[in-house]
């Protein structure tokens, strides 16, 4: 069971020490023998941590012992028992035992030693190496006689151990016990009644030895006794203690010691054995003694670390069993025979470059279990590294960083750390830890110039790689990945993105457009580059772009101008001498450099011998002297060359007058004969227009072709529709001048039906836009018309007769007469398509821009209302009921003896007057005009409009119902 003490908290005692890393002692105590998983202590708890920093640190223990008997259970935040702890198996008859260890964390980095005792409980019973033993006593052994017994073994510790003993029967012997140095007891067997041979030569006695332990256990030896005749004396040891030494590296059959005794008898009863009459545990099996001299040969290796003394106890015997005893104390001496153990208790592989010097690299044990100057202990790591290792505290170093790190000069250290104890000889050991320096982003890019210059040939394809930049960064991975980044400015108020860019991967700066020297000779642009640590470093790098000059210019005269529409003539005297001066040809090269070294060159000339061009000025001089042979009218052809590759030209004509006055040149100016040149430019224009002109003149004709298609295919249409086509005429019209003097013109509309099921009507319209509309209350018949909803629910269906519009009326100063030419009327058709939706109308056309010259007064109107209805009636009178043209343009059903008299009442657009052939009827209705020149009336609602009348086609249709 778990031994609480403190209070029953089972935590025996807590320090902590701080240092450069923390380091705080914990310890518990258990018992032995307790079954694996068995909670020890709440570590969290005890070391005041939280279970997430158990986590974060990756707590772990470390441990010198080869077994791990405990194991931290960082979910719980408790230790617990790995493996199955015996005290005895662990520590043997040492009255202390404890098991110590390490808790390590990391980040930041922790040590916290743990000691746990391990208590005894009674699993071991006492027993006697030998079951039984053997004594030969004289019947003359006086009473008090001693006999030196085997001590019992008992592997427990404390009042588990063994405690006393017990001998059966006890009519001649007692038991009596005698304290040792070490804590161990020695057992004497005392006479107290003298022997009787005759009364038993053989004795059996039964030795038990008890231990103190709950249970209480024991263990049990025979000893047997022969009873002899007289001996007188006993052996004597010539000293009580022995004190030996040995070095723990002696070797085996070294002689430790001799011991000596002496027996005053003759004989048999003086003659000495000796034997090992006790011995400890821990010196089992490491020494032996010569029984018949004494001496004491090691026989087992011993170990200084292990046991630093040995205790034996020697007995002398004769052969009248009389004995006497000495003890022996073997003492080890100290080797230095054990290196340095170097345990690292948290190897870090990798450590970033910005860490402060100071840092804690990692924890090292130091341990040497040799003693004294064999024991101490000092390491050191090597030189020239910015690392430094620091003693702390029991045996702990600290490695710690003693400088800057930088991962650009040295990205690994290899870190050997030496011990070496202070022995003769010295033995030292080593370890070399492995270090990594992790990169920080603390490095940019560098450029490996400071600034660069870059040529392009101007006329240069877009998309052109020109240069590249090339930066590095001296760190690492995603933190030296370098991008390339075009700054924002301007050239010329112009972006600089749009003349080049820069690839952001590899810095190859590519064009964007093409570049004109002439236009931009030079320009500078900011790059920069960027890496892709957090947060980025960048720098920036000035490049210079020089546009090369490319001969893509051709050489402009300057003078002499040429123009086409006049002639210009240099003027020579006749007494002009050798090299006079004519005149000169300037000409001018927008390129640069060879691109722009203009050469004059003659190419044509009336007389070579007469003239000659200057190569570099382009000087026209005299070569010889003029004569009166040589022609007065000179036409010299010059050539302009520049020096590029290839070379352009251009040519200029001078003309040279051959006169010594002015009056002389003007007479031989008219007759001076000018060749034309054509431009390349002039030809390519008017071919440019020809075939403008022509491809306009193709539309037009598909276009008129395109409406002629059209308005054929819609008269088909009309044509082949199976509904009847019924003419309507108004039956009443009106004058508003009151006037019947002027002739008929007739006006008619028509309504027609197509597939949509949906009429429609559009009157005539004369010159000022003047409509004649469907008066509501005819008696016209239009039966399919008034079936039709949709027509009705137009606002403007023609149905609806809307009052008198003042805006027809012409003012008097409007009315020119009735000189003027007559506006002819003709038939117009608006169709309504299928979605009876109809098309809304032009706007109104002004007065007096129509194609009338002048506008017609409502007299010549009218007068061409009546001559249109006297025409209609001769022409009804003619042809009787047959047929008229009408009738194969609208439909075969239609005959002129369907059509009523349509002179009985005329109707006038924005009047509500009617006109007939009656004149006193015209009479009466040109008194009614007269009044409705006052403002219209309002109406109040309109009228009711009649039935229709019977049409031709439902006429028609009545008789072939008779025929059947």
């Amino acid at each position: 069971m778990l031994d609480r003490t403190m209070g029953g908290q089972g935590l025996v005692f807590l320090s902590l020490c701080f240092f450069s890393s923390t380091l705080g002692h914990i310890s518990y105590s258990v018992p032995e023998e307790l079954p694996r998983g068995f909670v020890v202590g709440n570590i969290a708890k005890d070391l005041g941590f939280d279970i997430k920093r158990l986590k974060s640190g990756r707590a772990r223990i470390f441990t010198d012992e080869t077994e791990q008997y405990f194991q931290l259970n960082t979910d719980k935040g408790v230790l617990v028992i790995k493996e199955r702890i015996d005290r005895e198996a662990l520590c043997g008859q040492e009255a202390l035992c404890t098991l110590q260890f390490q808790i390590i964390l990391e980040n930041p980095m922790e040590i916290h030693s743990v000691t746990v005792e391990i208590k005894d409980v009674n699993d071991n019973p006492p027993f006697f190496e030998k079951d039984t033993v053997h004594f030969k006593i004289s019947e003359s052994a006086l009473s008090g006689a001693k006999f030196i017994l085997d001590r019992a073994v008992d592997y427990d510790v404390g009042i588990n151990g063994l405690q006393t003993y017990r001998l059966e029967p006890r009519d001649n012997f007692v038991i009596k016990l005698h304290d040792q140095a070490d804590g161990s007891k020695n057992v004497e067997m005392v006479l107290q009644k003298p022997l009787d041979r005759e009364k038993s030569e053989h004795l059996s006695l039964v030795l038990t030895a008890l231990d103190g332990g709950e249970p209480q256990m024991s263990g049990t030896m025979q000893i047997l006794i022969t009873v002899l005749d007289a001996n007188d004396n006993a052996p004597v040891f010539t000293h009580p203690v022995y004190k030996a030494s040995i070095k723990e590296n002696a070797p085996l059959g070294t002689v430790v010691v001799t011991v000596t005794a002496t027996d005053a008898d003759q004989g048999s009863n003086g003659k000495i054995t000796y034997s090992v009459s006790g011995m400890p545990d821990n010196a089992r099996g490491l020494f032996e003694i010569n029984p018949e001299n004494g001496e004491i040969v090691l026989k087992g290796n011993v170990d200084y670390e292990k046991a630093k003394s040995f205790q034996l106890s020697i007995r002398a015997s004769d052969d009248g069993s009389l004995v006497d005893s000495c003890k022996v104390i073997i003492d080890v001496t100290d080797v230095n025979d054990n290196i340095p153990t170097i345990n690292v208790l948290s190897k870090i592989n990798a450590i970033f470059e910005d860490a402060k010097p100071g840092t804690v690299v990692t924890m090292i044990k130091i341990r040497d279990v040799d003693s004294a100057e064999n024991g101490k202990v000092q390491c050191f790591i090597n030189d020239n590294i910015p690392f430094e290792l620091k003693f702390t505290n029991n045996d702990f170093y600290s490695l710690l960083t003693d400088g800057n790190l930088d991962r650009e000069q040295a990205s690994q250290y290899n870190i050997t750390v030496t011990c070496s104890d202070e022995g003769v000889p010295s033995l030292s050991s080593s370890v070399t830890l492995s270090l990594h320096i992790s990169d920080v982003n603390d490095n940019a890019p560098v450029f490996d110039r400071s600034s660069y210059e870059a040529y392009i040939v101007e006329n240069n394809s877009p998309g052109l790689s020109i240069f590249t930049v090339k930066a590095t960064d001296s760190d690492w991975n995603q933190n030296a990945r370098v991008s390339y980044i075009l700054e924002d400015s301007s050239v010329n108020g112009v972006p600089v993105s749009s003349y080049v860019s820069v690839s952001a991967d590899s810095g190859v700066i590519h064009a964007v457009r093409s570049f004109d020297y002439e236009q931009i000779k030079d320009f500078q642009l900011c790059v920069k580059a960027q890496d892709g640590g957090s947060p980025p470093l960048s720098s920036n790098v000035t490049v210079k772009i020089l546009v090369q000059d490319q001969n893509d210019n051709g050489p402009q005269v300057l003078y002499p101008v040429q123009t086409g529409g006049s002639l210009v003539a240099e003027m020579v005297p006749r007494s002009a001498d050798v090299g006079y001066l004519v005149t000169k040809v300037v000409a001018v090269d927008v390129d640069s450099g060879q691109n722009a070294w203009l050469s004059y060159k003659l190419q044509k000339a009336a007389d070579r011998a007469l003239f000659e061009v200057g190569l570099q000025n382009g000087e026209i001089r005299t070569i010889r002297q003029v004569t009166d042979k040589d022609a007065v009218k000179q036409r010299l052809a010059v050539i302009v060359e520049d020096n590029g590759q290839p070379s352009r030209s251009a040519t200029v004509i001078v003309n040279v007058v051959v006169a010594d006055s002015f009056p002389e040149v003007m007479s031989e100016f008219t007759d001076f004969t000018h060749d034309k040149e054509y431009n390349d430019n002039l030809t390519f224009y008017l071919v440019l227009a020809l075939a403008v002109v022509s491809f306009l003149f193709i539309t037009c004709v598909v276009v008129i072709i395109s409406v002629k298609i059209y308005r054929w295919r819609q008269s088909r249409v009309l044509y082949h529709s199976n509904l009847p086509v019924i003419p309507y005429y108004p039956p009443r019209y009106s004058d508003t001048l009151g006037t019947a003097t002027l002739p008929h013109v007739y006006n008619y509309d028509t309504c027609r039906t197509t597939d949509s099921r949906k009429s429609d009507c559009k009157f005539g319209r004369a010159g000022s836009q003047n409509v004649l509309i469907m008066d509501p209350s005819s008696t016209g018949t239009m039966q399919r018309i008034q079936s039709e909803k949709s027509i009705l629910d137009e606002p403007d269906s023609p149905l609806e007769q809307k009052p008198p519009n003042n805006d027809w009326r012409f003012t008097q100063g409007q009315r020119p007469g009735p000189s003027g030419p007559h506006m002819p009327y003709g038939t117009q058709i608006r169709w309504t398509p299928k979605s009876g939706t109809r098309a809304p109308g032009g706007p109104e056309v002004a007065m007096g821009t129509g194609p009338w010259p002048q506008p017609p007064t409502e007299a010549e109107q009218l007068q061409a209302l009546m001559a249109a209805a006297n025409a209609v009636g001769e022409a009804t009178a003619t042809l009787g009921p047959g047929t008229m043209g009408l009738s194969t343009r609208y439909s075969p059903q239609f005959t002129l003896q369907h059509v009523p008299d349509y002179r009985q009442n005329v109707y006038i657009p924005g009047s509500t007057a009617t006109l007939t052939s009656n004149p006193q009827q015209q009479q009466a209705t040109a008194q009614q005009a007269a009044q409705q020149a006052l403002p219209p009336p309002q109406v109040s609602a309109q009228p009711e409009p009649p039935k229709a009348a019977q049409t031709p086609a439902s006429k028609k249709k009545s008789t072939k119902k008779e025929k059947k």
